[in-house]
């Protein structure tokens, strides 16, 4: 039973970490029908800024709750950035383009991006310090729930209740739900379809720095590779879903954490991909749409 435990808490990490980046993709797609190959590289950049500025604001002399919460405030401000250029350099000029041009171009810009930060950080691995500072009422439990494992649940519930109020409460929100629906119709009623899909790439671009300084906290090393990994099983649990519901997105997450948690502990520890993606296709087999996707009727 203890060892079930385990594999549960692990796989409700991992999947706490997949939703972070995976709401990233599903909204990208959700407004305008592109997958930004280009996220996990945001997510990769958000750990490597969150290292360099641990180390800086920690000789200043932060520590605590004061070093962590200012390091992460630093890595979304930073990724935000990124992912406003990115939006502005590779995808804008291409919106009117061919279905196939942004998507050539998001997975060129994540291919730069990758050996950019090879380039300006080396290859080789980087020891993360876990700046979570100790919680008091997990003394003595440890060996249950570590301060990390539970910072990275609640940062990630917190967020998820966050981001669903800026989408059903703000007006910015309403004009996300008002693009997704129809764009057409959202511009003629005012609405500026370029402020909305940089907001988009920008709240996403936060919520994967959030993710890289969270597992940089709980994996305690980070390399320029991280990206690609984790941007490929958060895509795979946004499709997995249903690409461009922002539940589905969460859902997908969860479940690909405790398939690869389960897998790694009952299975094999080499299987953990293969059975993720093994997943992935057997439900897109019977749904097509992904776990809580719409399935659209094409009339003829």
């Amino acid at each position: 039973m203890e060892y079930f435990r385990d594999l549960f808490i692990s796989g409700l990490t991992k999947g706490s970490i997949y939703a972070l980046i995976a709401l990233g993709y599903t909204m990208v797609y959700g407004i305008i029908a592109l997958i930004n190959f280009a996220h996990g590289e945001i997510y990769m950049i958000g750990a490597f800024t969150a290292l360099i500025a641990s180390l800086i604001l920690g000789q200043l002399g932060l520590a605590g709750w004061g070093l962590f919460l200012s390091v992460g405030l630093v890595a979304v401000l930073y990724s935000a950035m990124y992912g406003w250029t990115v939006e502005k350099i590779a995808y804008k000029p291409l919106r009117h383009a061919s279905r196939l041009a942004p998507l050539i171009s998001a997975i060129g810009m994540s291919i730069f991006l990758q050996n950019y930060v090879q380039l300006v950080q080396t290859p080789n691995f980087f020891t993360f310090p876990n700046l979570v500072p100790e919680i008091s009422f997990l003394e003595g439990s440890t060996d249950v729930v570590n301060k990390t494992q539970l910072i990275i649940w609640l940062t990630t519930a917190a967020l998820m209740a966050v981001l669903t109020f800026i989408i059903k409460c703000t007006r910015m929100g309403m004009a996300m739900r008002a693009v997704a629906q129809d764009k057409d119709m959202a511009r003629l009623t005012g609405v500026n379809i370029d402020r909305v899909i940089s907001t988009t790439f920008v709240l996403g671009s936060s919520l994967a720095a959030v993710g890289g300084l969270l597992i940089g906290c709980y994996m305690q090393q980070i390399d320029f590779y991280i990206g690609f990994l984790a941007g490929m099983k958060a895509f795979t649990a946004a499709v997995l879903g249903g690409i461009g519901s922002i539940p589905g997105a969460v859902l997908g997450a969860m479940v690909l954490g405790f398939a690869e948690s389960f897998a790694a502990g009952y299975i094999s520890s080499d299987y953990e991909d293969v059975v993720a993606f093994v997943l992935l296709i057997l439900i897109l087999i019977v749904r097509p749409g992904g776990l809580m996707g719409e399935t659209q009727t094409q009339k003829v």
